[in-house]
């Protein structure tokens, strides 16, 4: 596992050392899957939900870097599911759950992972699972297309 130091470095290597020391960019943790979907859904976009894990270095990287600009910037609907934690939240369907038992139902393995939500939480775009690809930005934006699509095909 990598450690802060050594990923500070890492990213040094790289010249991002000063992006990596700011305060870091948070996405909202998910409270009710049905509630966040419907504001997406009302947008007229879907609802990206990042699968996460405390102390990620390649979920913070996709956290940092891409969603949480994409929200801020963008207006993108994102929430965020942490792998292990016993928050509460609710299914799409509205069934109570915590966020490490709804993360086993979807079969979600890696984290970073970003599901694309559309009506009735259907995943509308293939799962974006990893982070550390050199084009992340292209898949993400390629998947968003396709979801955007889909959920558009979806209110007809």
């Amino acid at each position: 596992m990598i450690r802060r130091k050594q990923f500070l470095q890492w990213l040094g290597s790289f010249g991002l050392v000063g992006a990596a020391q700011a305060a870091p960019k948070q996405l909202p943790l998910s409270n009710s899957l049905p509630d966040e979907l419907a504001r997406a859904l009302m947008a007229r976009q879907p609802l990206l939900v990042m699968i996460s894990l405390h102390g990620c270095p390649w979920c913070m990287l996709v956290r940092e870097n891409y969603l949480a600009p994409m929200r801020e910037q963008d207006g993108l609907h994102v929430v965020q599911i942490d792998m292990q934690s016993s928050r509460v939240t609710r299914t799409p369907a509205g069934v109570p759950t915590t966020h490490g038992a709804l993360v086993r139902e979807w079969g979600v393995k890696l984290a970073p992972t970003v599901l694309f939500l559309g009506a009735a939480g259907k995943e509308v775009a293939e799962r974006l699972p990893g982070g550390s690809s050199d084009f992340y930005g292209a898949y993400l934006d390629e998947r968003l297309v396709q979801a955007r699509r889909l959920s558009d095909l979806e209110r007809r």
